[in-house]
């Protein structure tokens, strides 16, 4: 028997050396990934309220299980982020077209502002050539009323 229990700890040895070993890199992994979240969140410093579906919310939860964040809040951020990175070619597009779009407003503008100068100078314009000119309709005085 003795011979064996041997045998059967021979076995178990390498299983217990492989298990430990994927133990290591699991530990080492976890490690890695909080450390590159930990760097990532470092520069949080906007509060935004979310709504997500259950679907993301149980993963959202899974993360903190694991001990990969502390709180889903921090897991959402960090998902965030690695997205935008992904979409880093969408929001080059957008960045461009909002510069095309603020060069068309201030076009818009100074057209508009000279359009309404434009009026204001004519507006004055006739104002103060009425007041030079006698209007159409008025009554010559009489030498009487002249001499009152």
């Amino acid at each position: 028997m003795e011979h064996n229990e041997k045998k059967a700890k021979k076995q178990q040895n390498p299983l217990d050396d492989f298990g430990a070993q994927v133990e290591k890199f699991a530990s080492r992994t976890a490690e890695s990934i909080k450390k590159v979240v930990d760097k990532a969140l470092s520069a949080r410093n906007t509060v935004l309220t979310i709504r997500v579906n259950d679907e993301s919310n149980h993963k959202l939860n899974m993360l903190v299980e694991a001990g990969l964040f502390k709180s889903r809040s921090e897991s959402a951020a960090f998902f965030i982020e690695e997205g935008i990175k992904r979409q880093s070619h969408l929001f080059k597009k957008i960045s461009g077209k909002l510069k095309e779009m603020e060069e068309l407003k201030k076009d818009l503008k100074s057209i508009a502002v000279e359009e309404i100068g434009k009026m204001s100078a004519d507006k004055e314009k006739k104002a103060s050539s009425g007041r030079k000119a006698k209007p159409k309709n008025a009554v010559k005085k009489t030498a009487k009323e002249k001499a009152d």
